[in-house]
């Protein structure tokens, strides 16, 4: 029992458990739990606050340990080029699927109201808001997508200047570490916010809201199943020649520990012991793509900002027209990179995309207590993508050798 309570293995479990308290105290105790919903407000606070330091480190960390300013040459371009394209593919399905399915729609919204609009910036702003003239001021301000660049080249700095700026990428490590050990202390308050936000949510919405939330789940797992075939698993047979069969019988084991343990990190190992001896990919490029994809590469997290998106958009009747769809797809792209490959990453990551967006994120109390079960079809989809992107890279270096030894032989 005190495993239970304390143990950071059991986090999801007592989230589980806040979400039952919380559905119970917004049926027995409405007003009461209408009352309290500053406690849940206070857990979206702590989530917000952690936004911009968990970027940065996330961000800076996946590229100044990449190795040499070398490795960031060919190989790095083409591997950027896959993760971008399979994203933008996967993002494009994810919100198909979403469109067809609706979740948010399928609860009355006649007493949900936003007088907030949703973000619609032109192209020009959308590039004059990446750089930003006062970098401290847009930090302050929260400012995603400018800490994004200004942490992506300080970054590309330090791997430039090489040994001299070994203090620096020392002390971003260390920060890392702390950042996120910051970030864990926070996510154990989230069994408290799931209580609140869930009890307000009961009392405001009603107990509708879980068919909606059910059918959120079922949403997402169809856009992963779906995006696996039309953008991994299809795009590695026709162009590497190892059959579907092939490739789901090296795969799996990943599977197995991405469902387990939801995280990309923890995978990597497996990641990568599988594509070198399952799937016979050179280790040079295995060491490089494989680590690479896993802080930048989340075709998962395309899945979940496209359902999460439409879904909130839906519940909040705030309609989003095309140019909207294009913006989101271009913020999703860019905030992917900073994606933490750890458990419940994706709930601040969830927060950041829709404050990009404009869209509340009351919403996101909810979703973080079914995120678990999401967590595990997102995971496991962004180390699947990883291992596809690896055979793709690799197929494009041997090809590469191959006409080279050709034009010499």
């Amino acid at each position: 029992m005190k495993k239970l309570l304390t143990g950071k293995n059991h986090l999801f479990t007592r989230i589980a458990i806040g979400f039952g308290l919380g559905i119970l105290l917004g049926i027995i105790f409405p007003e009461f739990s209408i009352q309290t919903s500053f406690v849940g407000d206070i857990y979206l606070n702590l989530i917000q606050m952690m936004i911009i330091p968990v970027i940065f480190v996330a961000v800076s960390t996946g590229i100044i340990n990449i190795g040499s300013s070398q490795d960031l040459g060919r190989i790095g371009l083409k591997s950027i080029i896959v993760f971008v394209l399979m994203f933008i593919g996967t993002a494009a399905i994810g919100l198909v699927i979403s469109y067809l399915v609706r979740p948010g729609q399928r609860i009355d919204v006649e007493s949900v109201g936003y007088d907030g609009e949703v973000a619609e910036p032109t192209l020009a702003e959308f590039f004059m808001n990446i750089v930003p003239d006062n970098l401290f001021m847009a930090i302050s301000e929260g400012d995603i997508l400018a800490t994004i660049l200004f942490t992506a080249i300080f970054s590309i700095a330090i791997v430039i200047v090489g040994k001299e700026a070994e203090p620096v990428k020392n002390v971003i490590n260390s920060l890392s570490k702390v950042i996120f050990k910051v970030l864990d202390f926070i996510m154990e308050t989230t069994p408290i916010g799931i209580i609140s936000l869930m009890a307000f949510a009961v009392a405001e919405y009603g107990t509708g809201i879980f068919s909606a939330l059910g059918l959120y789940i079922f949403t997402a797992y169809l856009g992963c199943i779906m995006a696996f075939i039309i953008v991994m698993l299809i795009p590695v047979w026709l162009y590497t020649g190892r059959t579907p069969l092939q490739f789901i019988k090296g795969i799996y084991k990943v599977w197995l520990v991405s469902l387990s343990t939801t995280s990309s990190a923890v995978t990597l190992p497996t990641t990568m012991r599988v594509s070198k001896t399952d799937f016979k990919a050179s280790e040079s490029i295995t060491n490089f793509v494989v680590p690479l994809g896993t802080t930048i590469n989340m075709a998962g997290g395309a899945v979940s900002f496209s359902v999460l998106a439409v879904f909130v958009s839906d519940f909040y009747n705030l309609p989003l027209d095309v140019g909207q769809i294009i913006y989101l797809v271009l913020i999703a792209t860019v905030l992917n990179m900073a994606a933490p490959g750890i458990p419940g990453g994706g709930i601040v990551l969830g927060a950041s995309f829709l404050t990009l967006l404009g869209l509340p994120i009351e919403m996101m109390g909810p979703i973080a207590a079914i995120y678990r079960l999401l967590d595990m079809a997102y995971t496991t989809m962004n180390v699947t993508g990883d291992a596809a992107a690896n055979l793709l890279v690799d197929q494009s270096e041997k090809k590469r050798r191959l006409k080279l030894n050709q034009s010499h032989s």
